[in-house]
Parts: C-alpha cells; structure tokens; sequence
C-alpha cells in the first residue's frame, strides 16, 4: 500500500488517501474502513436520461463518489473489498442519499476520513499497510489421500489459493497398483495445482503437511519431477521445502503445522510465528492457573484498571473486534489498548484470519498476560461477564 497523501489534524479530524498495490493490501483496506466513515473512490454508475420526447437511454459513466459507508464485504480469495453506503455529496449524476456499492481496485486511490476520527489502532493499521519491508509470503500444502489444500500464509492471513480433491482405489489384496497410480495421479493434479499459484524456486520454505508419510512422499515426487525435466532451480530450493505432520489435510490443520517447532525454526522472526508463540505461552500460562493469564472481555478489562498489563505484559485482542458496527463497542477496545501501552505493555493485535486469532476468539477474542499475578478476577458479578463477538454484541458464556 502506498500512502499518497495524509492530512490529519491533531484532533484526529482528516483524510488519508491510499493506493492499494497488491491483494495483501485490500485486506488491510478492510481492516481500515468501518460503518460511518466518509469513503471517496472512482466508481462505474449506470445512468438513465429521459429525453425531451419521454424517450429513455442509459450508459455507465465513471465518477468519483463520496459515499457513507455502511457495510464492507471482503473476499479474500479474490482480494476484492466492496463498500456499500449512501451517497454523502451530490453531483450532476447521483442524488444525495442514494445508494452505491464502490469497488476498491489495485492501482486506484481512495481517500478516507474516519467519522469519529482517527484513532491510534486506525493509524496503526496505515503505519502497518504502508510498510515498505514486509515479510515475505509463505505457501504450504495440507494434504492427506487425495485430498489437499493449497494455501498462502501471508504477513496476516491465511489464504486458500485451491482445493484439490481425486479419487485414489482403496489398497486391496493384489491389486496394490491400482492405489499407487491413484495416488500418482492425485501427486500430478495437485502438483500442477501448486505450480499455478506459489512459485517454488523461492528461496523460502514450502511446508508439506500432512498425517502420515504423504507429505514425505509428495516432496520425493516433486524432486523427481524435477530431475526428470531438469529444473534445476527447483531443485536448488529442495532443502527449504519442510515436512511436517498433521491431523489430517483440513485446512484447520495449519494450526498443528504452524506450532510445530520445525517450523517454528524457519519462520522465527515472522509475524505469524510470533503471534503464534504468543498463545502458546499464553495457554501455558493459563494451564498453570497461577493468577498470570486472564481471558474474557471484563476480566481483561479489569486487570488493565488494575495496572496488571504494565511492562512485560502482553494484551491479545482480536482485530476483528474493532470492526465492529458500534462505535461505543470500538472506542472501548481502542481505549483499552492505549491504557496498556500508556502502562508500558505490549498490545499485540492478532489477526482473525490467522490460526492463533482464531484460537483467540474461542477466547472471547480477548486476552492477556499479567506482570504479576491476580486472582479472583472472574468473581465478581457482572453483566459484561460474556464473549464479546466482532460484530460488538455479546455470545455465550464461555464455559
């Protein structure tokens, strides 16, 4: 994403205008805009004139709109971000208060303005989609007989690129050949599948999953591939493809694969493997029941009054709860996130489109580590005392 202009005064009040470069940053785009803001883009708009004889023609004609925006639908597999809302300023083609859907498109500006102004999360996401050195995408096949799923686990989300599903013979008594050309054959489809999306002569690693020895059997096959159409560069790159054992070839398996420690080892410093890290030690912590790791909207809440998320504490919140409809419920999480790293904690913003946000939201989408120990948080009686949902209204209890 580029930053081409921002202009935002010290009260928040302004705009920030964005050229959106690559898919990765649509998501960031949906991450940005909420239901109340102003949201300027070009925009296709079907047009009908009367003429003067009551006759009627009609024509797209392209225009910049400013429309109040008040419902976004992200498709991540496409990349494509379309924004509903009312039209907020009238031109010689649109009336005020009409409706348009506007569709954010790669290579075109947009320009912003947060209705109740900007907010530190809401410039934290600019300063993050802006970011020049991001870390680098990584693919991975989750695969199990016949079956496999081909995703991309970018900087901060996890994006299924193709499923690949064939017919593999049962093994029978004597009639072996027929499951091994089965599964020869599934190994073609789903490697063709992969060379269309991921390029695997990138020096990055290529994470082969499955349970049993599938994922070892499909890397052999690629290396066989390779040498039999002397790829060489492929080749080169074999020793960063890594195998790793899963449950199953469900996507929900990455979870088990990006908490395993080889690849832990080889995707230390990204962002997903630290946020990652992050739950794990949270859940040890939580197992314990040492007092050090609290979940739970008022729980949370109450340790940040308590200044409990000071240094060398952590609060992990869900991002997908500061797109919430109300703008009480956004402001409450803002809010908080400020007060602990106002005490000296670290705020760490997990995305709901990772394995680690989603083990979050099982959480309430809220949680934190504690410099010192507090006990008896979940005592009290309290209204709130319910999961708080991205849509800001309360869930079930957890139980």
């Amino acid at each position: 994403m580029r930053l081409i202009k921002q202009n935002i005064e010290r009260d928040g009040s302004g705009t920030v205008t964005l050229l959106p470069e690559e898919p990765e940053d649509m998501w960031h785009a949906y991450n940005l805009i909420a239901p109340t803001d102003l949201l300027r883009a070009s925009a296709i708009r079907r047009v009908t004139k009367e003429g003067a004889t009551g006759s009627t023609s009609s024509q797209r004609v392209h225009m910049n709109l400013l429309i109040r925006v008040t419902s976004i639908e992200f498709d991540a597999q496409a990349g494509q971000l379309h924004v509903s809302g009312r039209v907020a300023e009238e031109n010689q083609f649109v009336k005020n208060g009409a409706y348009h859907t506007l569709d954010l498109e790669l290579q075109r500006n947009f320009t912003l303005e947060k209705s109740e102004g900007w907010d530190s999360v809401a410039l934290d996401v600019v300063r993050e989609a802006v970011k020049v050195d991001k870390e680098g995408t990584v693919p991975a096949v989750v695969m199990q007989e016949g079956f496999a799923n081909i995703c991309l686990i970018t900087e901060h989300q996890t994006v299924l690129k193709q499923r690949v599903e064939t017919g593999v013979p049962k093994k029978r008594v004597g009639r072996s050949g027929d499951h091994d050309k089965g599964m020869d054959k599934f190994y073609s489809v789903t490697l063709e599948t992969l060379l269309r999306h991921v390029d695997i002569t990138q020096p990055r690693p290529l994470l082969l999953a499955s349970p049993g020895f599938i994922g070892a059997a499909f890397k052999t096959y690629i290396i066989n591939w390779a040498t039999r159409t002397a790829n060489k560069a492929v080749l080169s790159n074999a020793s960063n493809f890594v195998v790793i054992h899963s449950s199953s070839g469900h996507l929900h398996s990455l979870n088990e694969v990006l908490t395993s420690p080889e690849v832990l080892s080889k995707l230390s410093d990204t962002k997903y493997a630290k946020e990652t890290r992050y739950m794990d030690d949270f859940m040890t912590l939580l197992r314990k029941d040492d007092g050090k790791a609290w979940y739970g909207p008022t729980e949370v809440e109450k340790a940040v009054e308590k200044g409990a998320v000071g240094p060398t504490g952590i609060l992990l919140i869900n991002n997908s709860l500061f797109r919430s409809q109300d703008i009480g419920t956004r402001k409450r999480w803002v809010t908080l996130v400020d007060k602990v790293k106002e005490g000296g904690g670290e705020a760490r913003i997990l995305s709901s489109d990772h394995e680690s946000g989603k083990r979050l939201e099982g959480l309430g989408g809220i949680a934190a580590i504690l410099t010192f120990p507090l006990e008896d948080l979940d005592d009290e009686e309290d209204d709130d005392d319910e999961v708080v949902s991205p849509n800001g209204t309360n869930g079930e209890p957890i139980i």
